[in-house]
C-alpha cells in the first residue's frame, strides 16, 4: 500500500515528538505531545493528508503504544534500533531531529520493522525472561554467602555444593560474633527466598507450557539434547510464530550466531558471531548445546524418541543429537576452545529448532 504521509516518532516515557514527512509536497508537519498520549497522536495524524503510516524505535516502551495506534487508525511499525544507521558527522542529537530523521527513514522504505507479538505472546515471554531474573538473583545470593564463608576461612569439604550434605553443614556453621551469626542467617534467608521464587516460577511456566498453543512444541523440542520444558517454552515465547523465517539460516542470523564479516574487493575476514538480534534465544541455544559434547545415553533418546508428538519429529530429534554430538567431538579433536565448539552447536541447534519448531507448530494451529 502507498502511503502520502510518513510519520516518525520520538518516544518517552512522558512525551512524544513527532514528525510527519508529506510525500506529494515534502513539507514538514512537527508537533509535541507532553503527556505522551496516543489518541492525542492519532487525533493530530487525523488531520495530515491520507493515508499515513508513522514508526518509533524499538526500546523500553515496548509495544503499547503501536497496538493502540493501530486500534486508532493509525498504522504504525516499530523499527529496529540496532539498523538505524545515521550519518557519522551527525553531532546533533534532539528529539525533534531524531523525529525528522524516522520520517524520513520511513519513507524511502528504510526500516526494519520489528516482529510485534500479541499480548499473550508478550506475556510469555515476560514470564521466560522472569525465570531468567530469579536464577541471576539465586546465583547472586548464593555467590554472596559463599564469600562471605570463604572470609572467615570456611571451606566447604565435598566435591559438590548445594547438594542435601552442604546445606547441612552449612546450617552446622557457628560464628562467635552475634553480628556475623545475624549476616549468615540473613544471606541463608536470601538463598531460601529465592529458591521458593524459583519454584513458583518454575511450577507457572510448567502449567503455562501444557497450554494447547505451546505443548506440541515444547514436547517436540525438548527431544532435542540440553532443551528441557523451561528451556523450550523459552525458545518458544522468544521465536513466536517460526513460519516468519524463510529458512534456518534467517533463525541463526536473527539470534546473532552467525559469523561477522569484514570484506573488501578480494580480502574476505571473517570474525566473531554478531550477537546481533535476540540475546535470551541466543544464550538458551548456547546452553543447550554444551550438553552435546557428552556421549549419547541410549536409555535417555529412547524416553525422548517416545514422548515426541510424531515419528517424524522423534526422527529429526534423533539426527540432530546425533549430528550436534558428532560436530561437537570433531571441532574438540581439531583443538578448538570449547566456547567456540558450543557456539559453531549452538549455530546448528537453531536450524534444528526451526524444522522441528515448525513442523510442531502447524500441529498446534493457528492459535501458536
Amino acid at each position: 500500500m502507498l502511503y502520502s504521509t510518513s510519520i516518525g516518532l520520538d518516544v518517552h516515557a512522558r512525551s512524544i515528538t513527532a514528525s510527519a514527512l508529506v510525500h506529494e509536497t515534502g513539507e514538514v508537519v512537527r508537533a509535541s505531545f507532553p503527556g505522551g498520549d496516543a489518541r492525542a497522536v492519532a487525533a493530530w495524524a487525523a488531520g495530515l493528508p491520507r493515508p499515513c503510516r508513522a514508526v518509533y524505535e524499538s526500546g523500553p516502551t515496548g509495544f503499547a503504544l503501536k497496538r493502540e495506534l493501530d486500534a486508532l487508525g493509525l498504522p504504525t511499525v516499530v523499527g529496529a534500533v540496532t539498523k538505524m544507521l545515521r550519518p557519522s558527522g551527525d553531532r546533533v542529537k534532539t528529539d525533534r531531529r531524531d523525529a525528522d530523521f524516522l520520517a524520513r527513514m520511513l519513507a524511502v522504505g528504510n526500516v526494519v520493522e520489528c516482529w510485534c507479538p500479541t499480548p499473550a505472546e508478550e506475556a510469555d515471554r515476560d514470564l521466560s525472561r522472569l525465570r531468567e531474573q530469579v536464577r541471576g538473583d539465586l546465583m547472586r545470593a548464593r555467590h554472596q554467602l559463599s564469600k562471605l564463608l570463604l572470609r572467615k576461612g570456611l571451606v566447604y569439604p565435598g566435591r559438590t555444593t548445594w547438594t542435601r550434605e552442604h546445606r547441612q553443614w552449612l546450617r552446622s556453621i557457628g560464628l562467635p560474633e552475634p553480628e556475623e551469626r545475624f549476616v549468615l542467617s540473613e544471606l541463608l534467608e536470601a538463598v531460601a527466598q529465592a529458591e521458593e521464587r524459583r519454584r513458583r516460577v518454575d511450577a507457572e511456566i510448567a502449567r503455562r507450557a501444557a497450554a494447547p498453543e505451546h505443548a506440541p512444541v515444547v514436547a517436540a523440542l525438548s527431544g532435542i539434547r540440553g532443551v528441557s520444558t523451561l528451556t523450550a517454552f523459552a525458545l518458544d515465547a522468544e521465536l513466536g510464530d517460526l513460519s516468519r523465517f524463510r529458512d534456518a539460516r534467517s533463525l541463526m542470523s536473527y539470534v546473532g550466531l552467525v559469523p561477522s564479516e569484514s570484506s573488501s574487493g578480494e580480502s574476505v575476514s571473517r570474525g566473531a558471531i554478531t550477537r546481533a538480534g535476540n540475546a535470551h534465544a541466543r544464550r538458551l541455544l548456547v546452553e543447550a548445546a554444551w550438553h552435546h559434547e557428552r556421549p549419547l545415553s541410549p536409555a535417555s533418546e529412547a524416553r525422548w524418541r517416545d514422548a515426541a508428538p510424531t515419528a517424524s519429529i522423534a526422527g529429526a530429534c534423533g539426527r540432530c543429537n546425533e549430528r550436534l554430538h558428532a560436530r561437537f567431538a570433531r571441532l574438540r579433536g581439531r583443538g578448538k576452545p570449547g566456547c567456540v565448539c558450543a557456539t559453531a552447536v549452538a549455530r546448528e541447534l537453531a536450524g534444528f529448532v526451526w524444522a522441528i519448531g515448525s513442523e510442531a507448530q502447524a500441529l498446534a494451529g493457528p492459535a501458536s
